[in-house]
């Protein structure tokens, strides 16, 4: 869903998380408040509210946390409504964004890489009957499917892909638009009663922890290939926040131990989850802070 810039500032005003209650505050603020905005993507989230905590905890500088679509976080990286967003899919998911803020944004480097797009099918669904996209348009694999793709939100850039796909692969399918919240309700759902569905899906993602999914062929290539998840800054963050700048730039996390957080975030919450994986990752974490000793392989 796009949203003019009323919308935008009034979620920036209603939907802004304070660090209270979230995180525990520092001993003394310095500087000036940072916003990190983010969609509610399980990826962005557990990213976002992680350096959230290291940059209040560690940095001593104040977090207010803004959730709102993709496209209104372009908007407000370029008008200064945000400060940072961590979760910028680079270089196909994102292209229609990217290209309206290339040259207005600092770009803070990749956060994690391996990532990517797809349509999962559960694992009980025969490989010898579904093993690519292509296998969707056989009339008897439509019929178990209902002639329907999950999804998840409009304004996603997996959703625009996906519709592309559709065409490309000739497939007379509806691609249900939703939210990753209802399509993950609906996966839940078809598993529980062993029944067969497709959805739009991408890694790294906690799902493939607590279920067993797997990946369709894309021999057309209609869904990209690897992605890298980057984070990017308004113009003169990085002259205004030296310290965070310099952190948020060695902030890179191995895909595994991203999916083992997102999963704990699932079963308890993420400022738990995010807890645990400072505790379980010392090393790594003073290297993003410090700047010192090498990140761990």
């Amino acid at each position: 869903m796009l949203l003019n810039k009323r919308a935008f500032l009034g979620l920036s005003a209603g939907l802004a998380l304070s660090s209270t209650g979230l995180f525990k505050p520092a001993l003394a603020q310095s500087g000036k408040t940072i916003k990190i905005g983010f969609a509610p993507w399980a990826d962005a989230e557990f990213v976002t509210k992680l350096a959230a905590k290291l940059i209040e905890t560690r940095l001593n500088t104040k977090v207010e946390l803004v959730q709102t679509d993709v496209a209104p976080l372009y908007q407000g990286i370029t008008r200064g409504d945000v400060d940072v967003m961590l979760m910028a899919w680079l270089p196909q998911t994102h292209a229609d964004y990217w290209k309206r803020v290339e040259g207005k944004v600092e770009e803070l480097g990749p956060l994690y890489t391996g990532a990517k797009l797809g349509w999962v099918v559960p694992s009980y669904v025969p490989e010898s009957e579904v093993a690519s996209i292509a296998d969707l348009a056989k009339p008897e694999v439509r019929s178990k499917l209902s002639g329907r793709i999950q999804g998840i939100e409009p304004g996603a850039g997996l959703t625009r892909l996906s519709n592309e796909a559709v065409k490309k692969y000739g497939l007379d399918y509806t691609l249900q638009e939703s939210s990753e919240a209802a399509m993950l309700t609906t996966v839940d759902r078809a598993i529980r009663g062993e029944r067969w569905i497709v959805a739009t899906a991408w890694s790294p993602h906690w799902m493939f922890g607590k279920y067993d999914l797997r990946y369709l062929a894309d021999p057309e290539g209609a869904l990209g290939a690897e992605e890298r998840v980057v984070g990017i800054a308004r113009k003169g963050f990085g002259a205004e926040h030296a310290q965070a700048d310099a952190f948020l730039k060695r902030l890179n996390l191995p895909l595994a131990e991203l999916e083992s957080g997102m999963l704990d975030a699932q079963d308890t919450d993420y400022a738990k989850a995010v807890d645990k994986y400072i505790a379980d990752h010392a090393a790594r974490v003073n290297h993003w802070v410090t700047g010192e000793g090498q990140a761990p392989a």
